[in-house]
Formats: C-alpha cells, structure tokens, sequence
C-alpha cells in the first residue's frame, strides 16, 4: 500500500473541497530529519523542495504547489532540499 500519495497541481475546486489553504502553516529550513505519522496528514506545499521516504519504501519527491496525503503510521526520513512552507491537517 502506498503510504505516501502526490496530486500534482491540484485543482481549486479540489483545494476548496479539502478546506486546506484555510489550515494552519508550517516552515522548515532545509534539514533531514525522520519522522512517525500517528494519524494521516494531508499538505499542501507552497514553498520548497522535499523528498521523503518511507522505512520500507522507495523515495517520493515533491514540491510547491502539490497536495500530499501522509497516511497514519508512516514512518519515514524527511530531507528538506528546499525551505518548506505548507498548509498541514491532521485526521
């Protein structure tokens, strides 16, 4: 099962649907770091470059303006190429 999923340049009406760009922010500087989701978490990038990946699985790549589903009980390194700034909700 895929644990990390990518829509690339997802549609307003999408984005609306979803309520995401009225969802709280967050930023990182580039840094790697690994990191557990004890619920699923879906993102929506406005800046950066990131390539995260799963313990068990291949790399996944994604940056400003893709919309990121980070199912529950994912553990994986995040390697933040690019300062990061993302619209988050958890649930």
């Amino acid at each position: 099962m895929t644990k990390i999923i990518v829509e690339k340049n997802p549609s307003e009406t999408r984005l609306n649907e979803l309520g995401i760009k009225k969802c709280p922010t967050w930023s990182k500087e580039p840094s790697t770091f690994p990191w557990t989701y004890s619920e699923q978490e879906v993102a929506y990038i406005l800046e950066g470059d990131v390539t995260v990946t799963p313990d068990d699985g291949d790399p996944v790549s994604f940056a400003a303006g893709d919309l990121v589903t980070f199912k529950e009980g994912l553990s994986c390194t995040w390697h933040v190429k690019k300062a990061l700034k993302k619209h988050y909700r958890f649930g």
